[in-house]
């Protein structure tokens, strides 16, 4: 397997879990990047970027599913680390309307822990099409009846989280979170990730080959929150060859970009919150991630999890590094992203070859171990 870009001598491990997964058959085309103390140690990429054989490219990018719930999360940190937003506040206090069906006690944090209690929509979105239309989201999640109560539990949710946090973004400064990451993160730190792709950049879109069977899960019970969360119409994976998929800001699934752009941004996190002279956000602000919202089993995953303020933590449930200050998210299909501020490292693993399971890719997984083989 030919593979493409750099890799330092110290990380040769993670170039060698990279290629071992085109190997075994595991990729069509992907790519990995690691940062250390904020410079990049390893840029690597691979394979095809669709099914015809068109190579993935170093500039190719890719819808990355929910690793775009990092970047929408960090817009939400820096405004509470501005004092812009109170983590603490209830959301009402930013979007008034929101306090309607019992949600005036809902806070911003219960928003980026999954524990708001609107884990899905109430009634079930007919069709996809209905997520480009923002306002009318929107309403439907104000008018809402939280499903349980809220900040007890987590409840993933998995396109929700989006637009519960782009509206809050958007009532405190007045832009889109797409228009604010673009302007306040990406543009600043020259990272190629977009939430909301101009039409100039689809021909560097990569095709995602969806897989077997969409999120969700088989014999639930239908009262149950899982079932209730992914009702209505399904996502497929096909979703971003719609250029009004693209085109939309869907703020908890629909970010294109590359393992590169992931990891220069989360390099400021993993620095403590700036990075070559570019700041996102104080350290305190960094460290708040890691104040825990919830424990235990969350209603949508059926698995446990450990929520920081917009991240899950590392936990022994949920082990992602062999150090206590790191957290973490991936994307629908296997995308992964880690950030730990005790090796200062950021990693990212972007692909096109959608596996069905929700989170816990091994692919991934045997790349984020290597990197910590590296480290040792």
């Amino acid at each position: 397997m030919v593979t493409h870009g750099f890799c330092a001598d110290q990380f040769s491990p993670v170039r060698e879990a990279f290629e071992a997964n085109f190997e075994q058959g595991k990729e069509l085309g992907a790519c990995v990047a690691v940062t250390h103390d904020g410079e990049p140690v390893v840029d690597l990429w691979g394979g095809d970027a669709d099914s015809k054989g068109r190579p993935w490219q170093e500039d190719t990018i890719i819808n990355v599913y929910s690793t775009t719930k990092t970047m929408a999360a960090i817009c939400i940190l820096m405004l509470a680390d501005q004092k812009a937003i109170d983590l603490s506040a209830p959301v009402a206090r930013y979007w008034p309307e929101f306090a309607q069906s019992g949600k005036d006690r809902v806070t911003v944090s219960h928003v980026m822990s999954h524990s708001a209690g609107l884990s899905g929509f109430d009634p079930p979105l007919a069709k996809i099409e209905e997520l480009y239309d923002w306002n009318g989201i929107c309403e439907r999640l104000a008018a809402q009846t939280p499903w349980w109560e809220p900040g007890t539990q987590s409840g993933y949710h998995a396109i929700t989280q989006g637009y519960l946090q782009g509206e809050i973004v958007r009532r405190v400064t007045g832009r889109s979170l797409g228009t604010f990451f673009k302007e306040e993160v990406a543009s600043k730190l020259g990272a190629d990730f977009h939430i909301g792709l101009d039409p100039v950049d689809d021909f560097r879109v990569a095709e995602l080959q969806p897989p077997q069977q969409g999120p969700g899960a088989e014999n639930v019970e239908p009262d149950s929150i899982l079932a209730k969360t992914f009702a209505g119409a399904p996502l497929t994976g096909a979703e971003p060859r719609s250029e009004d998929w693209r085109r939309a800001e869907i703020p908890a699934a629909g970010g294109i970009g590359n393992a590169r752009a992931v990891a220069r941004i989360h390099s400021a996190l993993a620095c403590g919150g700036q990075v070559d002279g570019v700041s996102l956000m104080s350290e305190s602000g960094v460290h708040v991630i890691l104040e825990e919202q919830t424990r235990g089993m969350d209603l949508v995953f059926g698995t446990p999890l450990v929520f920081g303020m917009g991240f899950g933590l590392n936990d022994s449930a949920f082990p992602i590094s062999p150090n206590p200050r790191a957290f973490f998210w991936g994307g629908w299909g296997g995308s992964l992203a880690v950030i730990d501020l005790d090796a200062r490292v950021s990693i990212a693993y972007v692909m096109n070859r959608m596996e069905s399971n929700l989170m816990g890719d091994p692919r991934g997984a045997s790349i984020a171990q290597a990197v910590y083989e590296a480290l040792a």
